[in-house]
């Protein structure tokens, strides 16, 4: 059964590994040492990560070297977007609330200091 993006992604380990492989493209034993897990637990979820599409093995030797492939991510940013105003507004009234805290203390709004 082929699990949605959020059930991919919901898993903290998967997470994990998308993260290193943020910084750059690595093989499973370095992935094992990083993360302090089996190999097989770590082959796991590499799997469930490519059967997704979020990440990318190439065959280099003896090894295979695992990448992110953006485009699964790309349709998640996609999918959250119209969400985005929701924090982006409760972080605009956040900092006018402070803004009117520093008025109220007698110190100059963070505005005049620019």
């Amino acid at each position: 059964m082929a699990q949605t993006t959020f059930e991919v992604i919901a898993d903290p380990a998967r997470r994990q590994i998308l993260d290193l492989l943020l910084i750059q493209e690595r093989p499973v034993g370095e992935l094992v040492t990083t993360m302090a897990m089996s190999q097989p637990a770590v082959s796991r979820h590499l799997r469930v990560l490519r059967d997704a599409g979020f990440v990318r093995a190439r065959v280099d030797a003896q090894r295979r070297l695992y990448s992110i492939n953006a485009r699964p991510l790309a349709e998640l940013d996609r999918w959250l977007e119209p969400y985005r105003r929701l924090w982006a507004s409760a972080l605009d009234d956040l900092a006018a609330h402070l803004d009117t805290m520093q008025d109220d203390a007698g110190t100059p709004d963070r505005r005049d200091l620019t």
